[in-house]
């Protein structure tokens, strides 16, 4: 593991992404809340020292679920949260990304989690899924996001869904730590942020991170592809095992935050640390065919 891959902290490498712990379509609560609580105290007792969330999924729902399972806190685990977006009645997803919003966001989610500073905050933009809006200036995001930081509410500085021009602005305007992308081996289209990234020391933290959760990709593809298969039965591992495997052999800096409601899905997820693909699997991954998102 390298040393301070996460800003000026060390994190293990595989976290916990804790959107799917709500209800259908991330909205409402879960069908089995203990369960979910359950999920949460079996991840940090089994070395999970980063969880994901955000006070829109549910909303106030996952936060509530983490806080009531994991409040007080130990002293090692570090909470990403995001900022940037709303829900709508229905559980649309809609942007709110002027700076007075993004410092409500962040003033709700101390609230929704009972804490004083927030570890990470991640600036979720729109500017991929939703090109036709018009967004804030993202120095203008960032500056309130500083203020915020300057005053002891937020540790680290993130940004999400955005564009090779924008990662290097914010990089160079607030010193981001992570960028929060879509990234796969069915999907490497992020391949020049990464080296990015690489170039600045700044984490990489992909989102559907086995292919597409919508149309073509995800865990029905990679268990088709040949490629991954023969990898897969080499390791005695899964087919989306070894697709998260891939993603920790491609840059030292990348972090996973899989996301599940199911213990032994968890268990799994957690086992692939354990993977080291060697020079015969990476060459036989790359033979991998990508899928865009969205394809």
């Amino acid at each position: 593991m390298s040393e301070n891959n996460l800003g000026s902290t060390t994190v293990n490498r595989i976290g916990f992404g804790a959107m799917q712990l709500a209800g259908p379509g991330v909205f409402g609560p879960p069908a089995d809340p203990e369960n979910a609580k359950a999920v949460l105290r079996h991840a940090v007792a089994n070395g999970v020292d980063h969880i994901d969330t955000a006070q829109i999924y549910g909303p106030d729902v996952v936060n509530d679920l983490i806080r009531e399972a994991l409040h007080p806190y130990p002293e090692r685990l570090r909470l990403a949260t995001k900022v940037g977006g709303a829900r709508d009645d229905q559980g649309g997803w809609l942007p709110s990304g002027d700076p007075a919003s993004l410092k409500r966001q962040v003033e709700e989610n101390l609230r929704s989690l009972r804490v004083e500073r927030l570890d990470l905050v991640n600036l979720r933009r729109f500017e991929r899924d939703h090109p036709e809006h018009t967004e804030p200036p993202l120095a203008d995001q960032l500056g309130a996001l500083v203020e915020l930081r300057d005053e002891g509410k937020i540790d680290m500085i993130g940004i999400s869904n955005a564009h090779l021009d924008t990662v290097a602005s914010a990089i160079e305007l607030a010193g981001v730590v992570c960028v929060q992308n879509a990234y796969s081996i069915l999907n490497r289209t992020d391949d020049d942020i990464i080296e990015l990234c690489r170039r600045h020391e700044v984490a990489f933290v992909p989102f559907f991170p086995l292919g597409s959760a919508f149309g073509a990709g995800g865990p029905t593809h990679l268990a088709a592809d040949e490629h991954v298969g023969a990898v897969a039965r080499e390791h005695g591992a899964t087919a989306t095992q070894i697709a998260l495997a891939w993603l920790l052999s491609r840059y030292e800096r990348m972090l996973l935050i899989p996301g599940t409601g199911s213990i032994a899905h968890l268990d799994e997820n957690l086992a692939v640390g354990r993977i080291e693909l060697d020079a015969d699997d990476l060459e036989r991954l790359e033979k991998v065919q990508p899928i865009p998102l969205g394809a």
